[in-house]
């Protein structure tokens, strides 16, 4: 009964060190992936339009099953392709970025357990990309045009083809028919009728 006490104590401390191993050797295996970094970084302010956004990850993942978008203010994805890996750091092209604002990095990924790890990471654009709508000019107003005589329209007369009628007897008209002729003939009809009554008087 002695000698099998130490044998069970002994048998008992293999077993609870065989244990602790294997849970000391499963543990990295139960752990899933977590986000590590990324760049931009969350909740950052950026000055200068990003061309491409990182994110590096505590283990290697897969880039053919992450999926990655980037949405700007206006809900548009301006993820341009899609993510490329090394190691644990994917990247992901963009488009050009347009007005300034929060942009929303989304992703999930697939860790080596199989088990899927999605979040999120914003960041502020502080002043607007490349894409943004340029502002609009204001428009032009047009001139009043001025009152000058310059303005006035320029009126040629028109000339017709009627001649006025000329005032008979008015004197200094060089058109209108002479006085002396109808003078002439009176005295010379009223010299007749004497003459012609003085020869019949004498007969």
């Amino acid at each position: 009964m002695s000698t099998a006490l130490p044998t069970i104590r002994r048998a008992a401390v293999v077993l609870v060190a065989g244990a602790v191993a294997l849970l000391l050797g499963a543990s990295p295996a139960w752990a899933h992936t977590e986000l590590e970094s990324s760049n931009p970084a969350a909740e950052s302010e950026v000055a200068q339009a990003p061309a491409e956004v990182t994110l590096t990850f505590t283990e290697a993942i897969p880039a053919g099953t992450a999926r990655v978008t980037v949405t700007g203010p206006d809900g548009t994805d301006r993820a341009a392709g899609a993510p490329t890996g090394q190691d644990g750091t994917l990247t992901v092209p963009l488009e050009p970025l347009g007005a300034a604002g929060v942009y929303t990095i989304e992703y999930r990924v697939v860790s080596d357990d199989g088990h899927p790890v999605s979040g999120t990471v914003p960041f502020t654009l502080t002043a607007p990309g490349p894409a943004a709508a340029p502002a609009s000019a204001p428009a032009a107003v047009p001139a009043a045009p001025s009152a000058g005589p310059s303005d006035a329209p320029f009126v040629t007369p028109e000339t017709t083809g009627t001649a006025e009628t000329p005032v008979a007897g008015t004197a200094g008209d060089g058109e209108g028919a002479p006085v002396w002729p109808w003078l002439l003939g009176a005295v010379v009809v009223l010299g007749g009728g004497v003459v012609y009554a003085l020869r019949r008087a004498r007969s």
